[in-house]
């Protein structure tokens, strides 16, 4: 059944490129998945969505889907819902339905791929699906500097992949397996000096993916310049295969990890305090968000940095779900920020913040909505991000003896800070759009508060800010399930 989740959206693309409804087609794909992804949650241990056909020998290459565990299920869930609202927001252009709505469905389709993907070939290859729409959207259906921001992202994210390749071909091959599935290769050893080399391109490759500052450049330009849906999807959802590929391969090159962690740290840092103080400084709500997202990945950077300091889950059980439950939440809350930005502009005609002013007089429900995502942003007790970043910050400190202070419980004090970097600029921007005297941008005779369907996709999000952020364990119970044993491990106990 995996395979389906990928090939709805794949064969509603087909169908818009060959003339069919665009906008229906899209929509009813994308409220498929997210019926089909939702329901997974009660049947990915069951076995019924594992798919595994052999396409290459030599090599050993599968197409090998399925949940692999259950981060797997809640990145499921995470695209779903993502790809879904993005469908239902922003405003295509007259004439271009064919690109629009293709190319968001075909994100979503290579977002999902990569996370329903057991087997690392086919976890990178459908990332690279999704990075083509995302480049062409950008390029020819963006706003602004689209032209040059569709270079840079181009350039980078070639650039990370390249690396990422080589970091991924030479762990297959210092592994000795003789297929690139995940179980086998996460089943065989690497040699300690081995690891060290795989863990820096990996570092790097990720890294570029991620946003990790100093690879972090291309974000925010991109996600200013890329139509709604794009920023949605790539800011909420791409740019969580990184992190997710780190935690996946992580223990097979634990060792090797030891030996950056010092410069991890101090780029981890460099996001979440170099970044934040360039945020507070975006005179743009849409840069503004683009730094904001990119400072953000600090933190689950610094949940993976307490894992790599422990060795391993077991000597620290924070650290994995403190990332999880941070990427599903910060996926959730930027993809619902850009949203709510690109209606800004369409009612407004600016995202500048000295052009705006006074909007929840006209717009009461658009700033409660955004309100809502701002204060999820920075961590308001009862929203998903709280329960993340409070996650992280515990990992940090799990084990601590109050023996003197390590790197990473030093990075940790320091990342606090990035809270309250957070609070300033998040707060500052709701100040400035929303509240105040109206000007001519905002001035209720021509704006128009969110009609009834255009609340529905915003909704969704926000109900699912508030579900995870006063039951986190809506997620966390999914991380302690085991996945139903593969057909080939009940064939071998046989």
């Amino acid at each position: 059944m995996s395979l389906i989740l990928i090939l709805i959206p794949i064969l509603a693309a087909v169908a818009i490129l060959m003339g069919g409804k665009a906008k229906s087609l899209a929509t009813g794909a994308a409220a498929l998945n997210l019926i089909l992804g939702l329901g997974s949650v009660f049947s990915w241990n069951h076995g019924v969505w594992d798919l595994s056909l052999q396409v290459l020998s030599k090599p050993s290459i599968h197409l090998a889907l399925g949940f692999y565990d259950g981060m797997s299920v809640i990145m499921v869930i995470l695209s779903v819902l993502v790809l879904f609202t993005a469908v239902m927001s922003g405003k295509c252009p007259e004439g271009r339905e064919k690109l629009w709505y293709s190319s968001i469905l075909l994100i979503g389709a290579g977002a999902l791929g990569a996370f329903l993907s057991t087997d690392l070939f086919f976890f990178y290859a459908f990332h690279e699906l999704a990075l083509i729409p995302t480049f062409l959207m950008i390029g020819m259906l963006g706003s602004g500097e689209r032209k040059e921001a569709a270079w840079k992202i181009t350039i980078y994210l070639s650039l990370g992949s390249i690396i990422l390749l080589a970091g991924l071909i030479w762990l297959v091959a210092a592994s000795g397996s003789e297929t690139w599935l995940f179980k086998d290769l996460l089943a065989s050893s690497i040699d300690a000096e081995t690891q060290s080399g795989i863990a820096a391109l990996l570092i790097i490759g990720f890294g570029i993916l991620i946003s990790l500052f100093p690879f972090h450049s291309w974000a925010a330009p991109a996600y200013a310049s890329a139509p709604a849906p794009v920023a949605m999807l790539h800011a909420g959802v791409l740019k969580k295969f990184g992190l997710y590929g780190l935690i996946r391969l992580y223990p097979m090159v634990s060792i090797g990890m030891q030996d950056w962690l010092g410069w991890l740290i101090v780029l981890l840092l460099g996001n979440i305090l170099w970044v934040g103080f360039v945020t507070i400084n975006q005179k743009r709500l849409d840069m503004m968000l683009g730094n904001s997202s990119v400072m953000h990945m600090g933190y689950i950077f610094l949940a993976f940095a307490a894992l790599v300091q422990a060795g391993s889950s077991e000597a620290n059980p924070l650290a994995i779900p403190a990332a999880v439950v941070l990427m599903f939440a910060h996926g959730i809350s930027i993809a619902l920020l850009f949203m709510l930005t690109d209606t800004i502009r369409r009612k407004t005609g600016t995202v500048e913040l000295a052009e705006l002013g006074g909007l929840a007089k006209a717009a009461p429900r658009l700033a409660f909505l955004f309100g809502l995502g701002a204060m999820a942003s920075i961590g308001l007790p009862g929203l998903a991000n709280f329960s993340g970043e409070v996650l992280v910050f515990l990992s940090g400190f799990n084990g601590y003896t109050g023996n003197g202070l390590g790197c990473v419980q030093i990075a940790t004090i320091l990342a606090l800070w990035g809270v309250v970097i957070s609070a300033v600029y998040m707060l500052r921007a709701y100040r400035q759009t929303f509240q105040g005297p109206s000007v001519a941008h905002t001035n209720s005779d021509h704006v128009k508060d969110f009609g009834p369907f255009c609340q529905i996709p915003a909704a969704i999000l926000a109900i699912a800010l508030l579900v995870v952020g006063i039951y986190p364990n809506s997620l966390l119970h999914l991380l302690k399930k085991e996945p139903a044993p593969s057909l080939e491990t009940e064939q071998a106990s046989n």
